[in-house]
């Protein structure tokens, strides 16, 4: 009897069927929404390497992989074919969803001096091809010279990328 009394004043609910163990809710009560954007990350493909950013209200912080999962994202020849390329923005996606636990869904990235109009086509369609929605493409002039270029480039996606509903 001091079960189900206990039961009864709990969360948890008694019924024909058994006890809930478990009940998970959203804080508002609601499912999310996999139609949302996902996160928006700053990539600086303009070096030797790969280096994926975030920012929370303006304050950038570069992403890295998990201690004893780390992995070098070497940035291809520019003239690379596009499968490579997007290789490595799947790598650089799945850091950042990895670090931040949530989807990433849009992208700022940061080109090399020597990228002209056909390497810019071909980074934009294979970022995309990686799941990515570039929302802008950046050469490193462009960017203050005082800040490292992923946490720039991070700083610029947050400020454009959509926001939930």
């Amino acid at each position: 009897m001091r079960r189900v009394a206990a039961a009864a004043a709990s969360r948890f609910t008694f019924s024909a069927a058994g006890v809930k163990l478990f009940q998970i809710e959203e804080p508002d009560g609601g499912p999310a929404d996999p139609r949302a954007p996902g996160a928006a990350i700053g990539i600086d493909a303009g070096s030797t390497e790969i280096e994926v950013a975030c920012s929370i209200g303006g304050n950038g912080v570069v992403l890295a992989d998990r201690e004893g999962f780390e992995r070098a994202l070497l940035v291809p020849a520019p003239e690379a074919e596009k499968a490579q390329w997007q290789e490595l923005f799947e790598a650089a996606k799945t850091r950042a969803e990895r670090a931040l636990a949530r989807p990433v869904s849009h992208a700022v990235i940061v080109l090399g001096p020597s990228a002209d109009g056909d390497v810019s086509g071909k980074l934009r369609a294979a970022a995309e091809a990686a799941g990515l929605e570039v929302i802008r493409l950046i050469r490193k002039r462009e960017l203050p010279a005082s800040s490292k270029a992923a946490l720039a480039a991070a700083v610029i996606a947050e400020d454009l990328a959509p926001r939930p509903e």
